[in-house]
């Protein structure tokens, strides 16, 4: 009786998630595999190509830009993720502080410019550090006596994406940790008040632990995200040093899109994949034996 329920149920089931299942095979799985079977052959954009065997992946453990924009992209997750997060969660705890309409006019105030396209990011960036108009531009000029073109200096370039970018997603970090902080049990932190406890104690000994789970989440989201950057390295540094600031997704756009070789961008495409997922994986794992602990 309970397995012919079941079966039921299922049946049931099945014509209400049967066209998201179909629009997620025709717009994701078969793609997938289309782009894994792609990369296989010498294809062009619009050519099917002969089948070539592994010889585009073979042709990746020699290619100095390859290599150049998986380096350049680690640094970039190294300059954004962990910054991101902490100051997020920093913000957090004192808009957390904050009551009534106050609160909410603050969080917005943070949430605002994650809203904003890429495109109007990128515009802004430019407008702030022009160094005859932006304000930073002339903070940099008056420092240093000269006008500092930040966009086309190779030691700036990176970091001033990697700084707009946290400017640009901290507000969803500060959103998720207001969220967990307003979810943990208020009588913990009663009754380490009534023994005494400071506010240090309190964090160290109460928040952080709670807030782990938490922090796991938006480590890992943010993670994958930056991994995956382009639109603001493409808008605001573009293709006049693609050699010195290109990260992956960029160099699969410049492979399959402007070089015609769909085929070898695709097994760029593939490497990042597997890029993601084990960098992924090793960071879910170091989070569940910090958190276990």
């Amino acid at each position: 009786m309970r397995e012919t329920t079941r079966r039921n149920d299922n049946l049931t089931a099945l014509p209400l998630v049967a066209p998201f299942v179909i629009v997620y095979a025709a717009l994701f799985v078969w793609p997938t595999l289309q782009m894994l079977a792609t990369s296989f052959t010498n294809g062009g954009l619009v050519t099917s190509g002969k089948w070539v065997g592994l010889a585009n992946y073979a042709r990746l453990i020699d290619d100095h830009k390859f290599w150049g924009a998986v380096g350049h992209t680690l640094y970039f997750v190294l300059m954004t993720v962990l910054p991101s997060t902490l100051l997020g969660l920093a913000f957090a705890l004192l808009v957390n502080r904050l009551k009534g309409a106050l609160q909410a006019a603050v969080l917005a105030a943070f949430f605002l410019p994650y809203i904003l396209p890429v495109t109007t990011v990128s515009s802004i960036a430019w407008a702030l550090s022009s160094p005859g108009f932006g304000p930073f531009g002339n903070i940099a000029h008056s420092v240093s006596g000269n006008a500092v073109p930040v966009w086309r200096d190779l030691s700036l370039a990176l970091p001033g994406v990697a700084v707009v970018t946290v400017w640009w997603t901290i507000g969803f970090n500060v959103l998720m940790f207001v969220a967990g902080l307003r979810a943990l049990p208020h009588e913990l932190f009663e009754a380490a008040r009534l023994d005494g406890a400071n506010r240090f104690t309190i964090f160290t000994h109460v928040t952080w632990p709670l807030i782990w789970p938490v922090m796991a989440l938006v480590l890992t989201i943010q993670l994958i995200l930056q991994l995956k950057v382009f639109d603001q390295v493409f808008l605001i540094l573009g293709n006049g040093q693609s050699n010195s600031t290109m990260v992956l997704v960029q160099y699969i756009y410049v492979s399959a899109f402007t070089g015609n070789q769909a085929g070898y961008g695709d097994a760029i495409a593939v490497a990042l994949f597997v890029l993601v997922l084990v960098v992924s994986v090793v960071q879910f794992q170091i989070l569940r034996l910090r958190g276990a602990r």
